[in-house]
């Protein structure tokens, strides 16, 4: 059989033979007859995407290969659908993939995920937003998670159980924990209503030592534990000591600036709530008690949301599912802790001073859930700025005492002229508080603040 080159007579479509090395090589010859330039280009056309060579020489002959087939009037329509149909995929193979080079920044994450979400909550947490998800040709972050969770080839001990599976329940041992501080706290009370002189200065700073001790155990263990959560080495310096002074405001800060105002203090704290220093008991009381309630709505709001991320089907619908769920953690502690404001006052017999014990209260929670889920700047800053309030407060009343300071205590003296020492601590802490509230609403319903983290339990 000789080709149309050789002889001048074309072969019969029935009776199709094997192309020569030099056809392979150089692509089809205008001489073939259309049944076998159908097949090759159809052959070429199908082939599977690669990143190899091979396949974009063969993307960028397409045009001599038409041409040549155009020229021998053999071009039939099968050819050229099938040419139509080369042409997207030759494209594609020809340039860069974005999304694979993404797949591979992101490797580990693609291949522990166990949902589109999980890869979702990762790359937002990793910048990435719906206008860079645009540069990748998909409408949003979600749609960029599904493509790299189709495309990923998963390690084979990746679990298959949901995310919202891997959040524990609380132990018999945190929920002791969690009211081991007001325990302790009650103890302590008891004993400086049952003892008078050294020995009740004694009993007060056993119990003081006591009670921070309990608290720190309580931070290390539980829902209110930043284990597993924050990355070692994001802390900010400075939050704990903030925190230890609003505490200690909370005791012993009301009654020093009612006594300043006056002109005192005229001696030292004795315990009580009617000497020259009065302390603050059943605030400290309550607030030791409500670190119970605090504990719980923090793991109700960490189970719910793990299980709304399992859940949802977007980022979006994540956060507006989870913004409630903050709100409703958070109310059901203030309405705890006012429970027990007003049931210490009524047992001890002292005022509540429940403003400025709800907004400390709430102050620090926000803190607390922040911290935990990795956001520490925040906190650090309204901690510090609420602390500096309460401290320059009770510096302008003692400086004004000095010749010609005199205005400074003015702003103060008259705040607590119209609502008493305790709205100073309940501006600051209030303030703060609702900023606090305002910014968690935000970073707390993304999905990336309730992703798994390794070694999470």
């Amino acid at each position: 059989m000789t080709t149309p080159g050789e002889s001048g007579h074309p072969f019969t479509p029935t009776t199709p033979q094997p192309r020569p090395a030099s056809d392979r090589a150089e692509g089809l010859r205008p001489g073939l007859a259309p049944d076998e330039r159908d097949r090759s280009v159809t052959a070429v056309g199908t082939q599977p995407h690669s990143a190899s060579g091979p396949l974009s020489a063969s993307g960028s002959d397409e045009q001599p290969r038409l041409g040549a087939g155009a020229a021998a009037g053999g071009a039939t329509p099968d050819s050229g659908a099938a040419s139509e149909r080369r042409v997207p995929g030759a494209a594609r193979r020809g340039a860069v993939d974005p999304v694979k080079a993404l797949m591979h920044r992101h490797r580990d994450l693609c291949e522990r995920a166990v949902d589109p979400l999980e890869i979702a909550a990762g790359l937002e947490a990793h910048g990435v937003t719906d206008r860079t998800a645009a540069r990748f040709r998909h409408r949003d972050v979600f749609s960029l998670a599904e493509e790299m969770y189709a495309r990923v080839s998963r390690a084979p001990e990746a679990p298959s159980a949901p995310v919202a599976a891997d959040v524990p329940r609380m132990t018999v041992d945190q929920v002791v924990l969690s009211l081991l501080p007001g325990a302790l706290c009650a103890a302590a009370v008891t004993g400086l209503r049952l003892t008078e002189g050294r020995t009740r200065l004694a009993v007060a700073v056993a119990g003081v030592l006591a009670v921070a001790l309990g608290v720190r155990t309580l931070l290390r263990r539980g829902p209110l534990s930043t284990l597993g959560h924050t990355p070692a080495g994001t802390s900010t310096p400075g939050t704990r000591a903030w925190t230890y002074w609003l505490i200690a405001y909370a005791v012993l800060g009301d009654g020093l600036l009612g006594a300043a105002v006056t002109g005192g203090p005229d001696g030292l704290p004795d315990g009580t709530a009617t000497g020259p220093w009065p302390l603050a008991v059943a605030p400290a009381l309550a607030l030791a008690l409500g670190c119970a309630p605090a504990t719980w709505a923090a793991h109700l709001f960490a189970v719910r949301a793990r299980r709304r991320l399992a859940a949802s089907r977007g980022l979006e619908e994540f956060a507006a599912s989870v913004r409630p769920l903050l709100l409703a953690a958070f109310g059901l502690f203030l309405g705890a802790l006012a429970a027990l404001l007003a049931a210490c006052g009524a047992v001890l017999h002292q005022p509540a001073g429940t403003a400025q014990a709800l907004t400390l209260g709430a102050l620090l929670l926000l803190a607390r859930l922040l911290t935990i889920h990795g956001f520490t700047h925040a906190p650090a800053v309204a901690l510090g700025a609420t602390a500096t309030v309460e401290a320059v407060a009770q510096a302008s009343v003692f400086a004004a005492r000095l010749p010609g300071c005199g205005p400074l205590a003015t702003p103060v003296d008259s705040l607590v002229a119209a609502w008493g020492p305790g709205c100073v601590p309940a501006l600051a802490c209030g303030t703060a508080a609702l900023a606090l509230l305002v910014h968690a609403t935000r970073t707390l319903s993304r999905a990336s603040a309730h992703a798994r983290v390794e070694g999470q339990p």
